[in-house]
């Protein structure tokens, strides 16, 4: 049952099972499948361009301004609880979006979803650590494949469904029922499957100083891979936003940069769980190192020669190398702090990688403005991820 302890390790595979489903609720449900509801539930509400933006900018919002209370909570009372108040949360926000038409219970409820990703999606990640500390970079990639299998699947079928409707306002209604009916089995397995292990207990003066939730902030380790963690929040969303207009900037056609982009999807599926494996052997430093060098390479090729065959391996060694960091930065925040203090530590982290993802946009908003020069921005996105290399071989030797 949920929010227990016990001392016996759980079933690897019933629990990667469970996190990858989660995964697909919490991040690609509520978070990154909006984009493909929206013009039908817009037709269908009559929502503006700036009301249907700001739902996802609520949604976003929740999830950032409750990633570390969620933390805070885990750390309290069980990562286990938290996950499964993370999963009624997208619960209950998919069953309201199915029924309701008003803006203002729009804006309510996708602003709980914001919350069903910041309770579920860190917690889950810390549990997978806690509980398998010697194969957490391998658990961790395989969780995180669920976000790219789940994009896949919805891109599938959430067209499918949006047109299979009796009229505009049922089809894209079927979908968040749907959402809700997945995400109501994956409350009932959290609950069911997942459990916290014993609480370590500090036996020294020394040991007690540093178990506090608190300390986790300032442990040296931690604090270095949050700043790397920044770096790619503002690297990962510039190569989003941007890559694809500078390909067909460079004369590239709309339909070939768009199967360079699926491409770098299809590759990022299978890249998280294999690099999880590898950081386990080689150490998440190491991996992480690679996976940034990796990066920087992709994204100065299309810089020096903009034509199809840089795009083609930008696409090729982004879709390798993206999830590498995610995982590698994630188990790695976890190296150096208790179980208690574990989900602290990732929801910590994650405040410099949103903070990434929030500044990135605006600058390279500014910088495009001024110059329209995508080969300058991208050149100083290079120069990040050269900082981050370093960065992460300094995370290295703060073991």
């Amino acid at each position: 049952m949920t929010g227990s302890e016990s001392t016996r390790a759980p079933s690897l595979a019933k629990f990667v099972a469970v996190s990858i489903l989660t995964c697909v609720v919490v991040v690609v449900f509520a978070r990154l499948a909006y984009g493909l509801v929206l013009p039908s539930m817009q037709a269908s509400l009559g929502l503006s361009f700036t009301q249907a933006a700001l739902l996802g900018t609520v949604t976003a919002l929740g999830y950032l301004s409750l990633v570390l209370p969620a933390g805070l909570f885990a750390a309290r009372y069980g990562a286990s609880r938290a996950i499964l108040l993370g999963c009624s949360f997208a619960v209950l926000g998919f069953s309201g979006l199915a029924l309701a038409s008003s803006y203002a219970v729009l804006v309510l409820l996708m602003l709980l979803l914001g919350a069903a990703t910041a309770f579920a999606y860190t917690p889950m990640i810390s549990l997978l650590g806690s509980w398998f500390p010697e194969r957490r970079g391998t658990v961790i990639g395989l969780a995180n494949s669920g976000v790219g299998s789940g994009m896949f699947l919805t891109g599938a079928f959430v067209p499918l469904l949006t047109e299979a409707g009796q009229g505009p306002d049922t089809g894209w209604r079927l979908v968040w029922a749907l959402f809700a009916l997945v995400a109501l089995l994956c409350a009932v397995l959290v609950f069911w499957l997942l459990r916290d292990p014993p609480r370590s207990k500090p036996n020294t003066p020394e040991q007690r100083k540093h178990s506090g939730i608190a300390s986790a902030y300032r442990n040296p380790h931690v604090l270095t891979i949050a700043w790397v963690y920044g770096i790619v929040g503002v690297t990962y969303i510039l190569q989003s936003l941007f890559m694809y207009s500078f390909a067909l900037d460079t004369g590239l056609s709309p339909t070939s940069a768009g199967r360079l982009v699926a491409l770098m999807g299809v590759l990022s599926i299978f890249a998280a769980p294999g690099w999880g494996w590898g950081a386990d052997r080689i150490g998440h430093a190491q991996a992480l190192m690679i996976c940034m060098a990796l990066a920087m390479i992709g994204t100065l090729l299309p810089v020096a020669w903009p034509v199809y065959p840089a795009f083609a391996a930008h696409y090729l060694l982004l879709g390798i190398s993206t999830t590498g960091q995610f995982t590698s930065i994630l188990a790695a925040a976890t190296r150096t702090v208790s179980r208690e203090q574990a989900a602290v530590a990732i929801s910590f982290v994650t405040l410099f990688f949103a903070a990434g993802q929030l500044i990135g946009p605006s600058a390279a908003g500014i910088l495009l403005e001024y110059t329209g020069n995508f080969r300058l921005m991208f050149m100083i996105s290079s120069a990040l991820l050269g900082l981050g290399i370093f960065m992460s071989w300094r995370s290295g030797t703060q073991l």
